[in-house]
């Protein structure tokens, strides 16, 4: 039996917490496959589907597979965005606790300092350090203060983190 504390399971999002710049994005990604690469699809079958046997078209087949898949898209996006609960870290309130939006600077246990945007799992990018808020560090480190030390369960064990700064900001 292993004394060593288990890390909860991530509980399934009840809200789609997202900013404004990633409802945005969403909502341009939507505007572009209805009005500009659905309709060329279309398009492009139907010039295909005019040329006869529609077994061997690849151009027809092709287009078919693709519009399947814009239409998805398309779906799974108007769905993402009916349930959107956007939130402005630029007009929150300010404080030292940690929350959605926050653009957090941390210390962790190998000396590294890291800032993490905490944003909506539909903007994750780590690339630019943002993070999901229902990741396991985001999770570690919402409703803490500045100040504080975090628990961090890793798969390599516990780490401790310490928070530094917290800001609400722009998040591009």
């Amino acid at each position: 039996m292993s004394t060593k504390p288990q890390p909860t399971e991530a509980p399934a999002p009840a809200r789609n917490y997202i900013t404004p710049q990633g409802w945005q994005r969403l909502k341009d990604e939507l505007y572009h496959l209805v009005h500009r690469e659905r309709p060329e699809v279309t398009n492009i079958v139907n010039w295909a589907a005019s040329n006869g046997d529609r077994s061997e078209n690849a151009d027809y087949q092709y287009g078919k597979r693709r519009l399947r898949e814009i239409d998805r898209r398309i779906r799974f996006l108007t769905k993402r965005l009916e349930i959107a609960d956007v939130v402005d870290p630029e007009t929150r309130e300010k404080t030292d606790q940690v929350f959605f939006g926050a653009t957090v600077t941390i210390w962790r246990e190998n000396g590294d300092e890291q800032v993490v945007k905490i944003v909506g799992i539909d903007e994750i990018d780590t690339t630019c350090n943002k993070i999901s808020w229902i990741s396991p560090l985001a999770r570690a480190l919402i409703k803490a203060r500045e100040g504080d030390e975090v628990k961090l369960f890793t798969p390599e064990g516990l780490e401790m983190i310490e928070i530094v700064a917290v800001a609400y900001q722009k998040i591009d």
